[in-house]
């Protein structure tokens, strides 16, 4: 445990921060998941709107700062590819 005040504040803040972040990531990618379960079921629709609701999450988490804008940019693509190639 650090000594120094602002030490100890910054390690609290960044607990806080931590907990933050890791539910906002699980969020994203239990919406990854409902994503790639409608792609696998082969349900073009039901893939449609929940890729829909994944890239509102994403822009969310680009906007907390959990998220790189590239690296949510790049899930975004790969992810509309991947609809798009189904029948």
């Amino acid at each position: 445990m650090p000594n120094i005040k602002s030490a100890v504040k910054r390690a609290k803040t960044s607990a806080i921060a931590n907990l933050r972040n890791r539910a906002v990531k699980s969020d994203v990618l239990s919406n990854q998941k409902k994503v790639l379960e409608a792609i696998k079921a082969g349900d073009k629709t039901a893939a449609g709107t929940a890729n829909s609701d994944y890239t509102s999450r994403l822009d969310k988490a680009v906007k907390k700062g959990v998220l790189k804008k590239n690296n949510a940019d790049r899930k975004k693509s790969r992810m509309a590819l991947a609809i798009g190639k189904m029948a």
